[in-house]
């Protein structure tokens, strides 16, 4: 089974290094979200859900909707969330850069920003991420992954997110059953050689906990319905034909879709609980947030990171 997860881990280990290289003061975010697609899809993979690329207290959930003019901003902490599949095999990984946070630009900064500070936010979701996969092999509770994460991140005065976690993958769903804490617990779950896990954690200097946005640009079938509009009928069909059980960008489907009665169809796909929206997440005292993720698959003494 592992090889079917290593070529996507392979695709999305390169493109991961291609984004955070791309990112510049200035550019459009809906150009580094199209890139990343489009680069995953040149090197013989699809999405495995839209990328995410959420910016300062904005957590989780952000991809770009149709026609999107934001922009990244010197001082900006983009957190670049993205994954591949191949036939339903999963990779998923994050990696969180400073705009101009490693050169000369830096002293252009806003007095308020501290650098020193998100630049050790970035550096402890990763150690958080490596000590986790450190302990992880078969046998080993879910419980001592929350609190390895935790201890990394308190020891240098920051917090994790609570209610934000890492999860299981299976073929054709991101989100598979098993959530892994980012936080110290009584979890006593065991993983097992041959599970699939996206460790993340997530690190802020603020109260640790995120709340949600109305916003939502990221969309994933969850039933049939019966549904009265016609467009909504033929909109839900093409999502469940086009992305299974996977996520998928509102973008994605909107150029095939008259403006005005796509908005409807979305609205009554909604309201019938026949789409799940991802609501933008933030944190909860607008402090800005870092995340750091790989999946790797559990063996029987240790782990194989296949997004390295």
């Amino acid at each position: 089974m592992n090889e079917m997860y290593e070529k996507p881990g392979k695709i999305v280990s390169k493109v991961r290094g291609m984004a955070v290289n791309k990112v510049e003061e200035n550019m459009k975010v809906l150009d580094l979200v199209e890139f990343v697609e489009e680069e995953i899809k040149k090197l013989g993979g699809e999405p495995a859900f839209p990328c995410n690329i959420s910016i300062n207290e904005i957590t989780a959930h952000y991809t770009s909707p149709h026609n999107d003019q934001s922009i990244l901003r010197m001082g900006d902490l983009v957190k670049i969330d993205l994954g591949a599949h191949i036939d339903g095999y999963i990779a998923d990984s994050a990696v969180t850069v400073l705009v101009g946070g490693d050169g000369a630009e830096s002293s252009m900064f806003h007095s308020n920003l501290d650098v020193d500070l998100q630049l050790k936010m970035i550096e402890t979701a990763q150690e958080a991420l490596e000590n986790a996969i450190s302990v992880i092999k078969s046998g080993v509770e879910l419980g001592k992954i929350g609190k390895v994460v935790e201890d990394t991140v308190t020891a240098k005065n920051l917090s994790p997110i609570s209610n934000l976690s890492g999860h299981s993958i299976d073929r054709w769903i991101l989100h598979s059953g098993l959530s892994i804490p980012n936080v110290k617990g009584e979890n006593k779950h065991r993983i097992m050689e041959g599970d699939v896990l996206a460790i993340e954690p997530f690190v802020t200097n603020g109260v640790g906990r995120v709340t949600d946005m109305k916003e939502a640009y990221i969309f994933r079938f969850l039933r049939d319905r019966p549904l009265r509009m016609v467009q909504a009928r033929k909109l839900l069909d093409f999502i469940e034909q086009n992305f299974k059980n996977l996520n998928f960008a509102e973008r994605w489907v909107q150029n095939r879709f008259n403006g005005r009665q796509f908005n409807l169809a979305m609205k009554q796909l909604i309201s019938s609980r026949a789409l799940y929206p991802f609501h933008l997440l933030k944190e909860k005292s607008d402090a800005r947030v870092a995340q750091a993720e790989h999946t790797v698959i559990v063996e029987s003494e240790g782990c194989q990171i296949i997004t390295e």
